[in-house]
């Protein structure tokens, strides 16, 4: 069966996916209006779905209850514009005329034109399982400018309920991803980044219910932008019960012009229904990534062993050597030298842009380092952050018009450092060209690339600085783009300050996010729960560092914070040499079993059986074939305090499953039930249960 199907006599175009489908049409003024999203329909059904009458049904409000696929100013629209342009003369409104569809292998494209100006648009589909990618492009064909002053990716249209509820993140630095539910409010709910980056603040993604989903069942509907700078989401629900939604780059006060000839491409925005719940829809999307988005979704992510909680800024080549052969013998496979092995680099105020390791603290360069990491069996990382630079650095005393910028404004400094533009193409190639050099001349296997401030002064004198907001994101992307391609062998770890740009089109680029740099094992829960709604864990980088954690003074016993770490890609970040040997041999014994168990963590199916939010009892569970792995953590707590024990998901119930003891659990119970586990006293708890199917 097809996956796109159109009806030529009612002008529908229906997308199906394995277990949904997707309908739109034209009107009688060529406008695509929404149709239906949500459980399978064919094509024949959808057509009988009609539009329904506006209840308000006065001169005061829209007539029909059909929502736009792209909506923008012209007619009877008072919503939120997905498109908004400005011509020469100073028209703003839009009319179209149908230009006929193609069928590009499995996406669909429907093309518009405006009924008197030069301007064509080209509403994108493509389907990927459930998931419906969609994107616009927009091109002048005139010969005079046009003023963009919104151009969002798609809008979406949830079908008619009784209630709204919205899902997202809220968040800070070293507190990313705390998921918010909550009724949606009548008006305009945006959710936006105007920092540059999609910010530790809220990610760029939205679910949205009718109140009565759970993490078992019901009906979800979710997009996620994959944009990793400034974006927009508006959610809408209107006086008469509509809710629609539009998303896409840039934030408010942000405009370019499209020259004669140009084209302008979003980025997409997917979208996913699911009728199992907030646990199905996770899953749905982690397997949109894993197949769709990751560059290597088949391999393993490596034990990291990364030194910047070890040594801070005090960097030198004995140092690293000695950490590198600690980490080879509890297991790690990769070492990654953190920041403070270029330049003047002794602290955050000097030394970024001067991409040349110090002579003093590496007198025979990097290849010395590379080869002791390589000679233990580990691959060998850097930490690079390529987009920034202090004021006192070499680099910007050369070229300080080489930052953002505006004229007579002040150069605003964050953590001692401003923004390189790397929406100017010389700024990009040097970039790249110094990139290109490090990772070819000491075969670096790893670059852990940061991004630790916010735009400020985003300007460009002398050009279209509104472009500054996307075209410096480009250029991050075609970058990361021509490493991969010239280096194939190179694996990138994504991170701005933590878990700063998390979004889908980061993930396209690099192998695996940081999520936080809060490694604190209780925080981190919370953290790996928000993270996990969309993007899987395969995807997510967790360390295992010293206690008391550095940055919040908790202690945790060591097998905590491994169990906690393994349920991502384990990494380890502790002052090694100072652990004792009896927790060196913990280490090594953890490492070694995350070994064994990590196909069924970064490749399977997430189950979370219980909110770390409400619950003293958390656990996750992965399923992979026949493989099971229970992750079960108990912060503290009062004491005595009771707790439901997980009742385990994703099994057979007539199926038969051994524990790593030798027990053997009914399906069926484990599904009621759950595992019988106990965790005696009110302090940190944890354990890893492992499950194999017998029968």
């Amino acid at each position: 069966m097809p996956l796109v199907e159109h009806d030529p006599a009612h002008r529908l175009w229906l997308l199906r996916g394995p277990e949904s489908a997707y309908a739109f049409r034209l009107d009688a003024d060529d406008r695509p209006r929404h149709v239906h999203w949500g459980s399978p329909l064919t094509l024949s059904q959808a057509t009988q779905v009609t539009a329904r009458r506006n209840p308000a049904d006065s001169s005061f409000d829209e007539p029909g209850d059909e929502r736009q696929e792209l909506p923008a100013e012209g007619g009877a629209f008072f919503g939120v514009p997905a498109l908004a342009v400005r011509f020469e003369d100073g028209t703003s409104a839009l009319e179209w005329r149908y230009d006929g569809f193609a069928l590009d292998d499995d996406a669909l494209v429907v093309r518009l034109a405006d009924r008197h100006y030069s301007l064509k648009v080209s509403l994108y589909y493509r389907v990927r399982g459930d998931v419906v990618e969609r994107r616009t492009t927009l091109r002048n064909t005139g010969d005079e400018p046009i003023s963009l002053l919104r151009t969002d990716s798609a809008s979406w249209t949830l079908p008619r309920r009784d209630g709204a509820r919205l899902s997202r993140t809220s968040g800070a630095w070293s507190a990313e991803y705390g998921v918010l539910r909550e009724p949606l409010p009548v008006g305009e709910t945006t959710l936006t980044s105007r920092r540059g980056v999609s910010s530790h603040q809220v990610d760029p993604w939205v679910m949205l219910d009718a109140g009565d989903a759970t993490e078992t069942s019901g009906e979800v509907w979710s997009t996620a932008l994959a944009w990793s700078g400034s974006w927009r989401i508006t959610v809408e629900r209107t006086h008469t019960g509509r809710v629609t939604w539009t998303g896409g780059f840039g934030h408010e006060h942000v405009g370019w012009r499209l020259l004669p000839g140009e084209t302008w491409e979003t980025p997409v925005f997917a979208g996913l229904y699911a009728a199992d719940g907030f646990g199905g829809t996770s899953r749905r999307w982690h397997a949109y990534v894993r197949e769709f988005v990751q560059p290597h979704p088949d391999e393993l992510r490596p034990v990291v062993y990364n030194s910047w909680e070890a040594t801070g800024w005090d960097v030198d080549e004995r140092t690293e050597t000695e950490l590198a052969a600690a980490a080879a013998r509890v297991g790690a496979e990769l070492f990654v030298m953190d920041d403070g092995w270029f330049g003047a680099r002794t602290g955050d105020a000097a030394g970024l842009g001067d991409w040349v390791a110090d002579e003093e603290r590496f007198p025979g360069g990097l290849k010395p380092l590379a080869d002791a990491v390589h000679a233990h069996g580990m691959r060998f990382g850097l930490w690079v952050e390529p987009e920034m630079v202090n004021p006192d650095s070499d680099l910007y005393r050369a070229h300080p018009d080489w930052v953002l910028h505006m004229a007579n404004r002040e150069r605003t400094t964050l953590r001692n450092q401003l923004v390189l533009n790397f929406a100017r193409p010389d700024v990009a190639d040097w970039a790249h060209d110094w990139l290109d050099r490090l990772v070819g001349d000491h075969g670096i296997d790893y670059l852990k690339w940061d991004m630790n401030r916010a735009f400020t002064e985003a300007g460009w004198p002398g050009e279209d600085a509104g472009r500054v907001w996307v075209e410096h994101v480009r250029a991050v992307y075609r970058i990361l783009d021509r490493l991969r391609a010239d280096h194939p062998a190179l694996r990138i770890q994504g991170c701005a300050g933590g878990g700063g740009r998390t979004d889908l089109g980061i993930l396209a680029r690099t192998d695996e996010n940081w999520a936080s740099d809060n490694t604190d094992a209780a925080d981190r829960i919370t953290i790996q729960h928000g993270y996990g709604q969309i993007y899987p864990a395969g995807t997510m980088s967790a360390w295992v560092t010293d206690s008391p954690n550095p940055a919040t003074g908790r202690e945790a016993p060591l097998s905590f914070r491994f169990h906690v770490a393994m349920a991502g890609v384990l990494g380890l970040g502790g002052d090694l040499p100072r652990w004792s040997a009896g927790e060196l041999d913990e280490a090594a014994k953890l490492v070694a079993l995350y070994k064994e168990i990590r196909p069924v963590v970064q490749h399977g199916s997430l189950y979370r059986l219980a909110d770390p939010a409400t619950s003293a009892l958390t656990a996750v569970q992965y399923v992979l074939d026949d493989s099971v792995v229970v992750f079960l953590w108990r912060r503290p707590t009062e004491f005595a305090r009771p707790f439901t024990p997980p009742r385990l998901r994703g099994l057979d119930p007539a199926g038969r499953y051994r524990d790593q003891d030798g027990a053997v659990h009914d399906g069926a119970v484990l599904l009621c039930h759950g595992l019988g586990w106990d965790f005696p006293g009110s302090g940190y708890a944890s354990a890893v249960v492992r499950l194999t199917r017998v029968g």
